[in-house]
């Protein structure tokens, strides 16, 4: 995810982009709500973490702000408040989520997956690479008019692939969209699956459309290889 963090205490924004980085998520920093609010409205983010606390416009304003603008980015609040009418104003404001301070990071990472989750869903409509279909609403994959016969593991890494064909998709991110963060990043479970997933829709049709970026991850070629 490309994630946008406002936080005016510099060590903890600092600290959260590091970890938001090891995790491995793209981050930008702003340290006052009038920052934050431009970054949010200019940018494309797929979450931003949003400190209530904030100088000049404080994290309500700036969440209300880009709401009245047609901005849905989902946002995560964090705060030190945490009576319940304070948390009922940040989500009225349009927060998607709260978190009261100090916190877990990897509640923190979780709530992050979840919204992300929520924001972009599975597809719901055919997705397709060259020859190459996906129909998520019957699970079902084609290579032209060949049914190919893939694992409920195979088809959710399939389906990320197709619809954000022509990105590079780390590991930490397949971790997180296709295991919800569970196994560990050490482990080659995620090499095994894009192996066999290769060995069922590239090979037996001379094709080349999973694409290994050594060092990285995985990125599926727009043509379907």
């Amino acid at each position: 995810m490309r994630v946008l963090v406002v936080e005016d205490e510099r060590r903890l924004a600092d600290l959260l982009a590091q970890g938001l980085r090891e995790a491995g998520h793209a981050v930008d920093i702003r340290h006052t709500g009038s920052e934050g609010l431009l970054a949010a409205a200019t940018g494309t983010y797929d979450a931003v973490i949003l400190d209530i606390m904030l100088p000049g416009l404080d994290g309500t304003q700036v969440c209300r702000t880009l709401r009245q603008q047609g901005n849905h980015v989902p946002v995560l609040m964090l705060t030190a408040r945490s009576e319940v009418r304070d948390r009922v104003t940040g989500l009225d404001a349009g927060a998607d989520d709260y978190l009261t301070k100090p916190f877990s990071f990897d509640e923190l990472l979780a709530r992050l997956r979840a919204l992300h989750r929520r924001s972009t869903g599975p597809p719901t409509t055919e997705a397709r690479a060259g020859d190459l279909l996906l129909d998520p609403a019957r699970r079902r994959v084609f290579r032209g008019d060949t049914e190919i016969d893939l694992s409920a593991r195979e088809f959710d890494i399939l389906a990320l692939l197709l619809t954000r064909a022509g990105q590079c998709l780390t590991r930490y991110q397949i971790l997180d969209e296709v295991w919800d963060g569970e196994t560990d990043i050490r482990s080659n479970v995620i090499d095994v699956h894009v192996a066999t997933l290769r060995a069922k829709v590239d090979k037996p049709f001379d094709r080349h459309a999973i694409e290994t970026l050594r060092g990285v991850g995985y990125r599926l070629r727009p043509d379907g290889g």
